[in-house]
């Protein structure tokens, strides 16, 4: 791996790409910790730092979340919207013939998906927003309006920012970002599980059974990801000059 970085790093047109997307990695995790106007996020961060559902989204925001930034809600809009797109166009056949018709099709399917993200997103935003009122520094109307469409940019941006990884960077925008965003979290579960240790609220069997599960739940996915069946394929007979292959 380290040898293939190595010599992808020597070409200056994948240079380019890497640098590139890392600046776009290196602004998704300074917006991590813009946060939205009008919310109390101390009081806020105290809620989530108990677990549960909202632990479980600001792991998947890379702490956003705990900081109720403009990135709190993370890329999950678009991948809710690109779910959907892609079942309508099984469902509805003019979509279908939409997306069998190449470049053009996926260009439009792609348009859509991204007026499904801005919909989505705000639909999410206002319902989050209004969830959360009671953590707002001033619980009216105005306010719930302003925290939904700062959420509502912020997705649309993160969106904005995969489609850039994809046409400049090395591709795979959403997926890096989503990578970036639970990577970050990796130092700071590392330094609670150490002062977890220091207050003898773990040991060391405890740590060592909970690493070789995380290894061994990393090789899973990988073994099917990178999974394959091979199928023999059987061609028709046919003469190519005077030889005939089978």
């Amino acid at each position: 791996m380290l040898n293939t970085l190595r010599n992808a790093w020597r070409i200056p047109d994948l240079r380019q790409k890497m640098l590139f997307t890392f600046a776009m990695l290196v602004i998704f995790r300074l917006g991590s910790f813009i946060p939205v106007p009008g919310m109390d996020t101390k009081a806020l961060s105290q809620l989530i730092q108990g677990g549960g559902l909202l632990g479980f989204f600001n792991t998947l925001s890379g702490g956003a979340f705990d900081n109720f930034a403009i990135f709190a809600m993370s890329i999950t809009p678009y991948i809710n919207s690109s779910i959907i797109m892609q079942l309508l166009t099984i469902a509805i056949p003019s979509l279908e013939a939409l997306a069998k018709e190449g470049e053009e099709g996926r260009r439009k399917i792609a348009q859509y998906t991204r007026y499904g993200t801005v919909i989505l997103g705000l639909i999410q935003a206002i319902a989050l927003s209004y969830g959360l009122r009671g953590y707002l520094l001033r619980k009216d109307t105005a306010s719930i309006v302003l925290v939904a469409l700062s959420l509502t940019a912020g997705t649309a941006f993160l969106m904005w920012l995969g489609e850039q990884i994809n046409e400049k960077g090395i591709g795979n925008g959403i997926s890096l970002i989503i990578f970036a965003g639970i990577i970050s979290r990796v130092p700071g579960g590392v330094l609670k599980i150490y002062e977890l240790y220091k207050v003898k609220s773990t040991n060391l069997i405890e740590i060592a059974f909970f690493l070789i599960f995380a290894v061994f739940i990393i090789m899973a996915v990988i073994y099917i990801q990178e999974g394959e069946r091979r199928i023999p394929v059987q061609y028709a007979k046919r003469v190519v000059g005077r030889r005939m292959y089978g």
